[in-house]
């Protein structure tokens, strides 16, 4: 129906398995998927059943919990290093074409250092060697993000995941598309209520991924700047139904069923891809 796959990354919060899920993803209408790595995740067993039943392994989250230390020196430097090129190669592994990370974590510090450049410069030569592209996310410590988009703006290994929801809220509406759009690698696709605090700080319990249309995202505005863009990859959605600490904003979804919110899922999945394709 549409030149775009729709895909739908995996969460905690759909109440079954990865597998199960990615079914579920299937029979709703999804082409393609996304999860994220922990040491439990059996990529290689994921893979094979995305083979099994046609849907596209579209890319693996590495883990971010560890991304301000790769940004110092030491040995909690070199396990953040040691993190990402292990998710590079089980991407290359298991013919997955993108890994989509994190350049920070954080909300204090705005300095990148020439030691987080060097080392992230060794995850770099890893993916260009692999084949793996590095997609960097648009997430709070913008400047981070900028430091590695300059410094590696010649690798054919490194581009852009524009998540249009953190664009609201971690980047304050700034077009995130404007300045890396040219080098735009995957999506994900959810929708926000912006930045809630009266005093304009940004906070971690912002980032909310709602549906699509359910909150103050411009999807007119988002479809006008892919299109500007050539883009022409998976449209990749990455949503949440639970609401975060303090906030209710995701609780309708939770009174849906699994199999419900997946359905409504796919429904704003192809309203939008609608949307696009009429540009």
């Amino acid at each position: 129906m549409y030149p775009y796959t729709l895909c739908l990354g995996t969460s905690d919060s759909f109440g079954c398995g990865i597998i199960d899920q990615i079914g579920k993803f299937s029979d709703a209408g999804f082409g393609g998927f996304f999860t994220g790595r922990t040491p439990e995740t059996d990529i290689k067993k994921i893979k094979t059943f995305a083979n099994e039943i046609g849907m596209i392994y579209q890319s693996v989250h590495a883990p971010f919990e560890k991304m301000a230390d790769i940004w110092q020196e030491g040995e909690k430097a070199q396990a953040a290093i040691s993190e990402l090129i292990d998710c590079v190669r089980d991407c290359a592994e298991n013919d997955i074409g993108i890994m989509v990370a994190h350049a920070y974590i954080g909300f204090e510090d705005h300095m990148p250092t020439p030691e987080g450049v060097e080392n992230f410069s060794q995850v770099v030569i890893e993916a260009e060697k692999l084949g793996v592209k590095i997609a960097l996310e648009n997430t709070e410590g913008e400047e981070y993000l900028r430091a590695l988009m300059e410094v590696f703006s010649g690798s054919s290994a490194l581009g852009f995941c524009f998540d249009s929801g953190h664009e609201l809220c971690y980047n304050k509406g700034k077009d995130m598309l404007e300045l890396y759009g040219a080098r735009l690698l995957s999506t994900h696709l959810n929708d926000n209520l912006g930045i809630s605090g009266r005093d304009g700080q940004i906070k971690w319990t912002d980032d909310l991924h709602l549906l699509p249309f359910d909150g103050i995202a411009d999807w007119n505005g988002i479809a006008e700047r892919l299109k500007k863009y050539n883009y022409n990859g998976a449209l990749t959605f990455e949503l949440k139904r639970q609401s975060k600490p303090g906030r209710h904003d995701n609780d309708k979804y939770m009174r849906m069923t699994t199999e419900e919110y997946i359905a409504e899922a796919y429904a704003r999945a192809c309203r939008f891809a609608a949307v696009l394709n009429s540009k």
